[in-house]
């Protein structure tokens, strides 16, 4: 009796692996992004849609739904309370969102410790911009004017920076809200209805290369880990601090940075199918048919392993407190 119960034990244990490779045969994998189409996010999406299933075991169809809404809120909700928890949806959604949820931001109904990590393609900058016919050069002057900034809601990195430097720098940032993809704030901004934004770096140089081709745009400062080297001039925020407890303030901000463009799944996928999907993304990541195309289409990937990304939310979630109130 023991042995036919052992024997049995070990068919169901050597089965599960198998049954979690064939499960992907002639599904279909959601990848959502929290932007609008045409972004960074999206074109980063849709690059991964076309090579990842070549690593999934019975090589699912992928496919992209964008879901914007309320600063990124709206899909990051969506991953956590609705979306199917078996393996077939997946997301890349704003990298403020740890950030926001800590913040305790407007409309947050998700754990961002609870979500499973993917990775990251890869660390991005965030910089503040001023348009052009601004005629304003540096950062000192904003803090002597009224700039309009555009951005789209509460929760987005694009709102949450100014609105510190506000605080803490004493710029006079005036903040429009309501955009609802980081493209209407670029058409906002080309025609005339805010100054200024705040955006990642290698949506520009990707996207909006004749900004700088042409000088259209000033870069005042930069929001990261460590300054960029396309623009090594640029002071990160941390180095305007007026004070180590504002330092200590703009390191969590920066924290949102530094996850980059990152993927997850809901809470709750089996483990099987989970680490299926995450040697997809790094092996998808390494991929030279996907580096080329990267290349071709100007999206710097700079990989960041499941766990690295992991820890960097778990260290965001739990900030000390005294950090996230002076945030706040």
């Amino acid at each position: 009796m023991i042995r036919c119960i052992v024997a049995a034990v070990f068919a169901l244990l050597v089965a599960l692996p198998a049954y979690a490779q064939s499960f992907y045969e002639g599904k279909t994998i959601t990848i959502v992004t929290s932007t609008g189409v045409g972004g960074t996010y999206d074109v980063t999406a849709r690059l991964i849609s076309r090579h990842m299933p070549r690593f999934i075991p019975g090589k699912p169809n992928m496919v992209v739904q964008n879901m914007p809404g309320g600063g990124n809120v709206l899909a990051t909700n969506f991953m956590y309370t609705i979306a199917p928890k078996d393996g077939t949806s997946i997301a890349t959604v704003h990298n403020a969102m740890p950030l926001h949820q800590v913040l305790g931001g407007q409309g947050v109904r998700f754990d961002a410790a609870k979500f499973e990590w993917l990775g990251s393609s890869g660390a991005e900058n965030e910089v503040i911009l001023v348009w052009h016919t601004t005629g304003i050069r540096t950062l000192d002057e904003v803090k002597k004017r009224e700039v309009i900034l555009g951005g789209t809601g509460a929760g987005s990195g694009i709102v949450i920076i100014p609105r510190l430097m506000n605080a803490l720098l004493g710029t006079r940032f005036k903040i429009v809200t309501g955009y609802k993809s980081s493209e209407d704030v670029n058409l906002a901004l080309q025609r005339g209805e805010i100054e200024a934004r705040a955006f990642s770096l290698i949506s520009i140089t990707a996207q909006r290369g004749e900004w700088l081709r042409d000088k259209k745009i000033t870069i005042l400062a930069q929001v990261g880990a460590k300054r960029a080297h396309e623009i090594p001039d640029i002071p990160l925020v941390t180095e305007l601090a007026r004070s180590e407890d504002d330092r200590q303030i703009f390191k969590l901000m920066s924290s949102a940075p530094g996850l980059g463009r990152p993927y997850l799944t809901p809470p709750g996928v089996p483990a099987d199918r989970l680490a299926i999907l995450r040697s997809a993304f790094e092996a998808t990541m390494k991929d030279k048919t996907f580096l080329a195309e990267a290349e071709k289409l100007q999206i710097d990937i700079d990989p960041i392993a499941a766990a690295d990304i992991t820890q960097l939310v778990l260290d965001t979630v739990n900030a000390p407190a005294a950090i996230v109130v002076s945030v706040s």
